[in-house]
């Protein structure tokens, strides 16, 4: 075992600042590649291909958030050293990664047949390769997260993506259709783990401590349950899609929902990989709640703005950037960007209450919804199509997920009220940006003038109502003082 020293002398605020400049960096670096390169595979790819290759992807989301049960976040939030815990997780995770991929590649044919998709097969197969990389990736990858070490992870995502995007591009144009997402996918995966197993700050050989093994497993067991049931929320509609509207509409469906979630990679993703551990390391020292209160307004800041942008032009941006035959995925873009921001409050909220010890709570909240969903999500689509499903989320969210999420938030000590009351400014500058819209597509024909102005305007008009406090509560989170949302009484 090489090891690094677990706690670096800068203060914990610079820690947070230089690993999110770099995580925003990267993240930004690496949803303007995958922009890009999805608009040139989705001009070579039919819907029907993303179809295929949405099962696999549904099989892929499922089985990750099972892997490794949730024990390598342990390393992340663990204070001190983790030496002697991290042989125990690495063990852990490597022995479930590989059961859930044997057992994923005997459960692929009837899980694309019951989807009505059977030559979904060889694919789902391939994809469940990605599992045992995850397994033996998950410590190295906890301990860049834990490090701060963002700059690392930006090059990983940088390379494994320079390398994998030719793949999928090359074996999409030579005909592969679903094969080359697939592919693309798989050699991605490989060259993230490979470099992370290469560039962590420590390495560990494989252990066993079974009083370890069974406090990292009452730790883990509850999280990877609530990540289970969290991707089975977000996967049960391309279950249901495709199984009642068939490939096609699945294919568009799932273009609708990555457009979607473009918020959500954009701000959540960067903000993640620093908030277990800045949660954890705040709770620590007595700041906790208020470091969460700051992180959750900028992350829901940004995702309302990105979100009302995308409600308001989806059908332009649909038709601009993909072409005609994409065009009427642009109808369940307004619903699943509600979706999309409801998740970044989940997530956000599951890092906070992971940090302070309050794991069993979601894996409730998480089961109620998969139960309200459901149904509504059959009901949307026979009534409905695409349209419909994606308004059942979004109604599923807005009754029972946002009031769940506040009760236990107020169960961890967090005074809900003063979050409410933050989310006020960007709710009305989100407002101003529909309004906006309105008044830019009465003027303008569909086209690239009508995007750029339409941007430039509504940006410009919620940066009026919202950017003050936002430069503050940025200041305030990174450690120039005062609180930029007002520190809460005691």
């Amino acid at each position: 075992m090489t090891a690094a020293p677990d706690e670096p002398l800068r203060t914990l605020e610079q820690q947070v600042g230089k690993g999110l400049s770099w995580s925003l960096v990267n993240t930004l670096a690496g949803r303007l590649g995958s922009f890009l390169a999805g608009i040139v595979i989705a001009r070579i790819v039919a819907p029907e291909d993303f179809g295929v290759y949405a099962v696999a992807l549904v099989v892929l989301n499922l089985l990750l958030s099972m892997n490794e049960l949730g024990v390598s976040v342990a390393l992340v939030r663990h204070p001190g050293s983790v030496a002697a815990i991290a042989p125990t997780v690495t063990t852990l995770a490597i022995v479930t990664s590989a059961a859930l991929f044997i057992a994923s590649w005997f459960a692929a044919e009837p899980f694309a047949a019951a989807m009505g998709v059977p030559e979904a097969t060889g694919i789902v197969r391939l994809m469940s390769v990605a599992v045992l990389i995850d397994g033996v990736a998950s410590v190295p990858v906890a301990l860049l997260t834990r490090a701060f070490m963002q700059a690392k992870r930006m090059q990983i995502d940088v390379i494994a993506f320079v390398v994998s995007t030719p793949v999928t591009i090359l074996l999409a144009l030579s005909g592969q259709g679903a094969w080359s997402l697939a592919w693309g996918a798989i050699v991605g995966n490989l060259v993230t783990g490979v470099l992370s197993l290469a560039w962590a700050p420590a390495r560990y050989r494989p252990g066993f401590d079974r009083v370890i093994a069974g406090r990292m497993l009452r730790f883990g067991l509850p999280l990877a349950g609530a990540s289970l049931l969290l991707l089975a929320l977000v996967n049960v509609d391309f279950v249901v899609v495709g199984r009642i509207l068939g490939t096609a509409e699945l294919g568009l469906y799932l273009l609708a929902f990555n457009l979607s979630t473009w918020p959500m990679t954009l701000v959540t993703a960067a903000v993640r990989r620093v908030t277990t551990a800045m949660f954890a390391r705040l709770h620590e020292r007595g700041d906790g709640r208020q470091g969460f209160r700051e992180a959750l307004y900028l992350v829901l800041a940004l995702g309302a703005l990105l979100s009302a942008l995308l409600a308001a032009y989806a059908e332009g941006i649909v038709t601009f950037l993909y072409g005609d035959r994409w065009a009427a995925a642009a109808l369940a873009v307004p619903a699943l960007v509600i979706l999309s921001l409801g998740r970044m409050l989940v997530e956000l909220s599951y890092d906070y209450l992971v940090a302070v010890g309050r794991t069993v709570g979601n894996a409730w909240l998480h089961a109620a919804w998969l139960v309200a969903v459901v149904p509504a999500l059959v009901f949307g689509a026979t009534s409905f199509g695409i349209q419909g499903v994606a308004w059942a989320h979004a109604l599923v969210v807005l009754v029972l997920v946002v009031p769940g999420i506040g009760i236990l938030l107020h169960r961890a000590g967090t005074r809900v009220r003063y979050l409410a009351a933050d989310l006020l400014l960007p709710l009305l500058g989100a407002a101003g940006v529909l309004l906006s819209a309105w008044l830019v597509k009465s003027l303008l024909p569909p086209g690239f003038l009508l995007l750029a102005v339409g941007g430039v305007t509504g940006f410009a008009i919620y940066a009026l109502i919202t950017g003050r406090k936002f430069i503050r509560t940025v200041r305030s989170l990174l450690g120039a003082r005062p609180a930029g949302l007002g520190n809460e009484p005691a």
